[in-house]
């Protein structure tokens, strides 16, 4: 199991998410950076020290002025593409030219967010033009519940709106609580089992709310792909030998 860190970009920094006010985040402040000269927010310094720390190039990276309706922070994703970050994009990607755009930075995966999404066809044009293999659908819910905009999705199951991602093309599937985020109290399991029992060739991967080494160990156990995580390595309860444990199961 990868872990991946994940980066909030809002105004060219990065932010600290923590819940859902996403007007509060503050500029990041991070252990991994003690000892060196930075500024908080630093969005190229906290990749190459996030990068270290997991021992991947894999960087998610999620565009908040894009996700909240406003422009993409396309100067500072393509900083991060240029540091040989591997990158993951959720970019507020509602359409084929967005995702088109976003794949071209160049982006390893292009997400497409549940919160942000207006149509399953969408989804399936998507996948048709940058490939199914580049498309991640990003499973959005608040304390458990579908976060959108459409009537239909915001009602249906969260398994049934993977499974409706998949259907549409997508081969990975991201779930990601925004009640949990920054908190710490760890991960969904029963939700992760579910999606694991429903999608099992589909490439899983999971985040919003692990805390310590404990928590990674029981999510690898689950049998994701993935695990993405921001508050915990930049404050130290995950450290370099927990990521080094979970790699060596696989």
């Amino acid at each position: 199991m990868r872990v991946i860190p994940v980066l909030d970009l809002r105004g060219g920094i990065a932010v600290h998410a923590r819940g859902e006010d996403r007007c509060r985040y503050a500029a990041v402040r991070s252990r991994l950076l003690d000892g060196t000269e930075h500024v908080d927010g630093d969005v190229i310094a906290l990749a190459h020290a996030c990068r270290a720390a997991t021992g991947g190039d894999a960087v998610y990276v999620a565009d908040l002025d894009a996700i909240t309706g406003g422009s993409v922070q396309w100067t500072c994703l393509a900083a991060l593409a240029a540091s040989g970050a591997d990158l993951w994009v959720d970019a507020g990607v509602s359409s084929v030219e967005r995702a088109r755009r976003v794949a071209a930075l160049p982006a390893s995966r292009v997400i497409v967010g549940l919160e942000t999404l207006r149509a399953a066809e969408v989804l399936a044009e998507i996948a048709s033009e940058i490939g199914e293999d580049r498309l991640a659908f990003s499973l959005d819910l608040r304390a458990g519940v579908p976060v959108s905009m459409v009537p239909a999705f915001a009602v249906m199951s969260p398994t049934a709106l993977a499974e409706m991602a998949v259907t549409a093309g997508a081969t990975t599937v991201i779930t990601l609580d925004l009640a949990r985020v920054g908190s710490g109290v760890g991960l969904d399991l029963a939700l992760i089992r579910s999606l694991r029992a429903a999608l099992p060739g589909v490439e899983l991967v999971v985040g919003g709310g692990l805390g310590s080494g404990a928590d990674l160990a029981a999510v690898a156990a689950e049998g994701v792909q993935a695990v993405l995580v921001a508050s915990a390595l930049h404050d130290g309860r995950l450290t370099a030998r927990d990521v080094q444990r979970v790699a060596r199961l696989g």
